[in-house]
């Protein structure tokens, strides 16, 4: 156990200065391109699930919590609600640089989830065109003022606070993941999470609905321990939105709209999880 912990720790260390440039320049993109972001998606119309899912790939913490708020304001469709929300990868972006992951891995998986991004939300709006009713424009929210966006502190601040934040996260996640491997054993988790075609994509999912970065965080590390394939992982990265639903249950009254979209999010997920699977999908 004292092996496991000591590991831990000095494979978290050694990750922090990856972890804070890429913070840096997160939270660049962050305060100099949110307003031209929000402009541009409230301007895509038809073209929505196409430019949303393009914009969701840029690294932002707060992105998902703006496109809720225009959706909320019924200045977007459902559909580009979904392809961003499917695109939004929180977390995962600077974890995998902070690892070392070949940037063609990378840019793979931002390729393969823009993909289904797009089809998805072009899809939702066909099905749902006729559906769509009259809504009351409601206030947005200030996505400053949620989870672990620090926008009225600084750049160097904020990717600072983020940073710490994440190295944190990582160090106790993947202290568990070490002790569950350790105590279970390889072969029983690739059984479990890798050889089972359909539970991996549906765990995987399960754990994209957790609504804050532990999610992406959880995902990326099963990822980079080798616990689950790129297949899975992009099923709970899919699934993944970051704050972004928990501000949809907070802000829209109607439970039945946010059952829907989240019911479609993960279905989405697991069903592109299973059918990489099943076409033998390597990255």
């Amino acid at each position: 156990m004292l092996e496991i912990v000591q590991d831990t720790i000095l494979d978290g260390i050694k990750l922090i200065p990856f972890l804070l440039i890429t913070y840096l320049l997160m939270e660049f993109l962050e305060h100099k391109t949110s307003a031209k972001l929000n402009n541009t998606i409230k301007k895509s119309g038809k073209y929505g699930p196409i430019v949303g899912g393009i914009l969701g790939l840029i690294p932002q913490c707060g992105f998902s919590v703006m496109a809720t708020n225009l959706y909320m304001a019924r200045i977007i469709t459902m559909g580009t609600l979904i392809s961003i929300y499917l695109t939004t990868s929180d977390e995962m972006l600077p974890i995998l640089l902070s690892e070392n992951v070949p940037i063609i891995v990378i840019l793979k998986i931002l390729a393969v989830k823009l993909v289904i991004g797009i089809i998805a939300g072009i899809l939702i709006d066909v099905i749902f065109s006729k559906l769509n009713k009259e809504h009351e424009e409601k206030e947005e929210v200030d996505f400053c003022e949620h989870e672990h966006c620090h926008c009225e502190d600084g750049i160097v601040k904020s990717a600072i606070r983020h940073t710490v934040s994440i190295f944190i996260f990582i160090i106790l996640i993947t202290f568990v993941l070490n002790v569950v491997i350790h105590l279970i054993g390889e072969d029983t988790l690739s059984d479990l999470m890798i050889n089972n075609t359909i539970l991996g994509p549906i765990i995987a999912g399960l754990i994209g609905l957790i609504p804050n970065c532990a999610a992406s965080v959880i995902i990326s590390q099963l990822y980079i321990e080798k616990v689950i394939t790129a297949s899975v992982m992009i099923a709970g990265l899919l699934v993944n939105a970051g704050v972004g639903l928990l501000v949809l249950f907070r802000v829209n009254r109607n439970l039945k709209d946010n059952i829907r979209i989240t019911a479609i999010l993960y279905s989405v997920g697991v069903i592109s999880g299973i059918v990489l699977n099943l076409i033998g999908f390597t990255i």
